[in-house]
């Protein structure tokens, strides 16, 4: 059936969208093993290759590359001066030279806090970009902050989100992700820049195995797990000598002062301990004073270091001058600015935008801004874009300090209240902008002085909601333990719907695990059962059956309890669709049936129309197709009439596959070309991919091989495209089988061969004993019969898991074939 929304990004809101968050479950099409004479017709911008197949299947797409190249390189410092032994050193590394590691350099710049090691890398990086045809690729791993650092599967998250895989595409599991992220990088020359590693077991994962890719980390840990085993180059960055200190003073401060004496310089180098983030901050305080002579601001920097002396019994010499740099520039403040960086010691996270600090500290933008401008000047903010900022940790670690000794309690629980405020409505705007809107509750109004942001569109939406994903689970997180309930469920619940379309699974598990702390801590039952509703749809997301249907099921017993009825219906689809794809279809049909029933009571015809839906489609795996072809009309018309086409259109591809079942392949055909011009005018390529696969199976069946070809080979190549690798796996199995009726057995083989190998690597454990069977038969034909009966003998340990009449049939077709390859 026709459903293909896990990677679909649609245009509707509100009920629709939640709907068509769903997969689709058609069946394999029987083994054919009746020839044609060998033809082939139709060209594309993408070309299937299966003649003289020695690998997998490839595909060619003809222009310039559909995915952009990704630069994430962040920008080097506006001033960077000496280094240059380092450089040199990372320099030689790129020379060619026989190396006995089947993976390219892996470089490691260790040293102490505050040494500059980003800014070696990153200035470095930068400088040898263009030897890295494919990209440069950037992570920073947050090793040394105060919250959890990033996860090697967070990473990797991202990595294949920077190589465009969809959301739907990037497996849940570690290992599948390192496994896709290695084979996307094989034939790319490409640099990876992994800032702030703090343990091997962080970077490890994210390591290419190819030649082609060079991997640049940074880390105040020595990593040595790396060195040993990987091979990786290790460079220890020390603190400035003198002179490379004086040299970035008086770079600093060109244009300010011209007087100051290398005596001075020096003296204002030792007491930073020669580390260039307390240098560039003390010398931006010199450069805003140029009338003040430096021996005046060396002896306030003198004096505040004694104090610290005096406070500090430890024997950190450096961590004592970073602290003393620190608190003799955050004392020059005027009042807003250090109020202002204080109070952003309680932002959870190191990243944050102006307006998310302004609602902390309860200003207006402009003031905002120009305090926010007055920090980094100062070199205690780090301006990223226009309107955000990010902190170096050790920065951070000391707002955090200054902001629990100078502020009561009353005045940090009111901040934290503004800044979850501001995530709270700012997501509320982004998700109501988007075409994911679909809040079913009612929150509060903004606190006093909170502006949320506002969005022209769903691209701008979601640009935001993407670039706060990881700030959004840390106010999540933050809200539950400070005793925010309310906003603590509702940014999740806000989430589900994008989160349901997008796919960002740890954080939609995080967050949602928070939010339902909250939920529970609140006593909110609605919410509760809200959100186990959105972690039972990101465990299905993840093919994780059996935890989905739990979720689904304590859901399902809040919204009875409580009178929900939207709710129930929605999580008894849930339910139905979980029964569906594990084939347990008595019980689906079941589910589904109450579910119509229960949306028909209460006249929510959209809900009753999504059910009779699946009704049809859990009908053509029952072997009764007229019964389907009923039911899906039935769809069709109610949806028409309601005017919900995203949700018709899906209807109708399923339609497609009933009809084609039922004998009515002429009204099929129909069916299937006018749906596929509806998609093609609405530009909706997920549909559009999936119709193809319905088309190429009717034209199958009409005995249209070369038609066929071109639609399944159509289809491969959008859904490769798209990222959905289940849909792509359905394309090649029907180009393996359109090549076995024109009698091509060992393309077919090839076909057949990496469509089951997609299907294990996805857990379709049905659609791998089609894949199977049909693999079984291009083999025999192409005289291979012992490789062929492997293949049924695989494909009959899985079918025996299924009782349905289809798998029934399968298998006993699969019998009579072993059974013919014995005689």
């Amino acid at each position: 059936m026709a459903w293909c929304a896990w990677t679909r990004c649609p245009r509707p809101s509100g009920k629709a969208a939640e709907m068509n968050t769903r997969d689709e479950h058609d069946d394999q099409p029987e083994p054919h093993e009746s020839g044609a004479e060998n033809r082939w017709s139709g060209s594309g911008s993408g070309v299937v290759q299966a003649g003289n197949v020695t690998g997998g299947v490839h595909f060619y797409q003809h222009g310039p590359s559909a995915s952009p190249i990704p630069r994430q390189l962040p920008t080097g410092s506006r001033i960077f001066v000496n280094r240059q032994a380092d450089i040199e050193w990372l320099d030689s590394i790129l020379e060619p030279a026989e190396r006995a590691s089947s993976f390219g350099p892996l470089c490691i710049v260790v040293g102490t806090a505050g040494v500059g090691k980003t800014s070696l890398a990153v200035e470095w990086a930068q400088r040898v970009r263009d030897n890295f045809a494919d990209g440069q690729l950037y992570i920073n791993l947050h090793g040394y902050d105060p919250g959890p650092s990033l996860t090697a599967a967070a990473a990797l998250e991202q990595l294949l989100r920077a190589l465009d895989v969809a959301g739907g595409s990037i497996p849940a599991d570690l290992e599948a992700r390192a496994a896709l992220y290695r084979s996307l990088v094989a034939d790319r020359s490409m640099l990876l820049l992994l800032d702030n590693a703090a343990s091997v077991g962080q970077v490890r994962p994210l390591l290419p195995g190819t030649t082609r890719c060079l991997v640049l980390v940074t880390s105040r840990n020595l990593l040595s797990g790396l060195v040993s085993r990987e091979g990786a180059y290790r460079r220890t960055l020390g603190v400035l000598s003198e002179s490379e200190s004086i040299d970035l003073v008086r770079a600093t401060v060109q244009g300010h002062r011209s007087t100051d004496s290398d005596e001075d310089i020096a003296e204002l180098a030792r007491l930073c301990a020669h580390l260039p983030l307390a240098l560039r901050i003390a010398a931006e305080r010199a450069a805003s004073r140029p009338l003040l002579p430096l021996s005046d601001l060396v002896q306030d920097l003198h004096d505040e270091s004694g104090l610290w002396d005096l406070l500090d019994s430890d024997d950190d010499e450096q961590g004592d001058a970073v602290r003393s740099v620190f608190a003799w520039s955050y004392r020059a403040l005027a009042p807003d600015a250090a109020r202002v960086f204080r109070l952003l010691g309680l932002h959870p996270t190191a990243e944050f935008s102006s307006l998310a600090a302004a609602a902390l500290a309860g200003m207006r933008r402009q003031p905002a801004r120009q305090a926010l401008a007055a920090l980094s000047a100062a070199h205690l903010l780090e301006q990223r874009t226009r309107t955000r900022y990010q902190f170096h940790d050790l920065l951070r670690a000391y707002a955090s300090d200054q902001v629990q000794h100078e502020e009561d309690q009353a005045g940090i629980h009111a901040a934290v209240g503004r800044l979850l405020s501001w995530y709270l409505h700012t997501t509320d705007s982004a998700v109501t902008a988007s075409q994911y809107q679909d809040r079913s509750f009612e929150i509060e109004p903004p606190a006093d002085m909170v502006e949320a942001e506002a969005f022209v569109g769903h691209n701008e939406a979601v640009e935001w909601l993407e670039l706060e994903e990881g700030n959004l689970v840390a106010m999540a997180a933050l809200a539950a333990q400070l005793g925010f309930h309310t906003p603590g469920w509702q940014i999740p619940a806000l989430l589900r719907n994008v989160y349901a379309f997008r796919h960002p699974f740890d954080s939609w598990q995080a967050i949602t695990r928070t939010g339902l702390v909250s939920a529970r801590r609140a006593g909110n039952r609605f919410a509760e059962a809200y959100l186990l509703h959105g972690l039972g749809t990101a465990m299905l997301h993840a093919d994780r059956l059996g935890d989905a249907l739990s979720e689904f099921e304590r859901a399902l017993t809040i919204q009875v309890d409580i009178g929900d009825r939207r709710g129930e219906v929605e999580t008894s689809t849930r339910v139905g669709q979980i029964y569906q794809r594990l084939r347990r279809l008595d019980e689906a049909r079941d589910r589904l049936e109450r579910a119509r029933d229960t949306a028909r009571a209460s006249g929510d015809v959209e809900h009753a129309a999504f059910a009779t839906h699946l009704l049809g489609e859990v009908h053509v795996q029952l072997d009764l197709p007229g019964r389907a072809v009923e039911l899906l009309r039935e769809a069709v018309e109610s949806l028409r009439r309601i005017e919900e086409q995203t949700l018709e259109i899906d209807a109708l591809v399923s339609l497609c596959d009933a009809l084609r079942e039922a004998g009515l392949l002429d009204e099929a055909l129909g069916t299937a070309h006018t749906t596929l011009e509806t998609a093609t005018d609405l530009n909706d390529d997920v549909i559009v991919a999936c119709v193809l696969i319905e088309l190429g199976k009717i034209q199958l069946a009409l005995d249209r091989v070369d038609e066929s070809l071109i639609s399944f080979q159509r289809a491969a190549v959008l859904q490769r495209k798209l990222g959905n690798t289940r849909h792509e796996a359905r394309a090649l199995d029907g180009t393996g089988a359109a090549y076995r009726r024109l009698e091509r057995f060992a393309e077919a083989a090839e076909f057949h061969r990496r469509a089951a190998t997609m299907f294990r690597q996805v857990g379709d454990d049905w659609r791998t004993a089609g894949a199977l069977v049909g693999l079984g038969v291009a083999l025999r034909r192409n005289g291979r019969s012992a490789d062929a009966r492997a293949q049924w003998q695989d494909s009959t340990r899985i079918l025996d898991r299924y009782p349905d009449p289809r798998a029934q049939r399968l298998r006993a077709r699969t019998a009579a074939l072993l059974a013919e390859v014995d005689r």
